[in-house]
């Protein structure tokens, strides 16, 4: 295992043998088919230390997983050996990037056959925190109308496609160059991100931000009395007037995950998925340079090497 300081950053990271995971109680063992990151989850304190503190590494990133139950831990309920799921890891424990997995069994969903794994994995974050920050933090209700931020990012995307369907007029934000794909997304209007963008959107229901700055800042003026500013990039310098503003982390919820699951089957649902690699390569997905649009998707399960005695491999890390 190639080891270094953990201000390396994804200089840091090696592919290398690792132990197969343990199934502590409520548990189950998944083997990846596929899985995802966030491209800034190595600064996070949990990718370091446990719940308590304590350091961890080496540690493995990746947060979102699709792949097929192998073991059940001990009190385990709700799903079965052999049993197609996807859902979110814990952020304090090792994560998805490696061929098998230990996922609380509540924070996993069953996945349908026809649902492709690579898709399945670009789902759980920014499908659940399009849904949070929409409906259980903003409310959002038919008729009412949604600015999204970053509406031609992963979550933005998601957000986008789920409030056109709950009836809501959707305002996009971002680059000239994504207007096309806003649009194709559900937006009613695009606006860019240039200097005075925000005398284009005028009065609004309900913010949805994932950029935060002066953006954010910008943002808290267009919220109409009894509406909500809702973002995920950091808490909001500057309060709406007469209406609420929150800041939150996205949470694993299986009921939420299993109404993502049915809108994606069913074909009203598209995540932004950018470049699907091999775990072997997942190394270079960190790289900022290398940076694609959509959601990298990390292919697992041909990298497992079956029969063969080998550990396991995952793309791990030490401070």
């Amino acid at each position: 295992m190639i080891t270094s300081d953990r201000a390396a950053g994804f200089a840091g990271l090696s592919v290398s043998e690792v132990p197969y995971p343990h199934a502590a109680e409520n548990d189950v063992i998944v083997r990846v088919h596929a899985a995802a990151f966030t491209p800034g989850e190595l600064d996070w304190p949990g990718t370091w230390t446990d719940r308590a503190g304590r350091d961890r590494t080496p540690t493995v990133p990746g947060h979102e997983v699709s792949g097929t139950v192998v073991e059940l831990g001990y009190g385990t309920t709700g799903l079965t050996i052999g049993q197609r799921v996807f859902g979110i890891t814990d952020w304090a424990r090792n994560g998805t990037l490696a061929e098998y997995v230990a996922v609380e069994a509540r924070n996993l969903a069953p996945l349908s056959a026809d649902v492709d794994h690579t898709v399945a994995a670009a789902l759980p974050i920014s499908g659940l925190t399009a849904w949070q920050g929409l409906f259980d933090h903003g409310h959002l209700a038919t008729g009412q109308t949604v600015l999204i931020h970053g509406v031609a990012g992963a979550v933005g995307s998601i957000a986008a496609q789920l409030a056109h369907a709950r009836g809501a007029r959707v305002i996009g934000t971002g680059r000239a160059a994504q207007r096309d794909a806003a649009l194709e997304l559900g937006a009613d209007v695009f606006v860019d991100l240039e200097p005075g963008w925000a005398e284009d959107v005028g009065q609004v229901d309900v913010v949805f931000d994932v950029i935060g700055g002066e953006i954010l800042d910008l943002s808290a003026q267009l919220v109409r009395p009894g509406g909500t500013l809702v973002t995920i990039a950091e808490p909001p310098r500057v309060q709406p007037a007469d209406a609420r503003a929150v800041f939150f982390v996205v949470e694993p919820d299986r009921t939420q995950l299993a109404v993502l699951e049915r809108k994606l089957r069913g074909g009203r649902l598209r995540p932004s998925v950018g470049a699907v690699i091999p775990l072997a390569d997942a190394v270079s997905a960190f790289d900022p340079a290398h940076r694609v649009a959509g959601q990298t998707i990390i292919r697992v399960v041909d990298e497992v090497l079956m029969g063969s005695g080998a550990l396991p491999l995952s793309a791990a890390t030490e401070r």
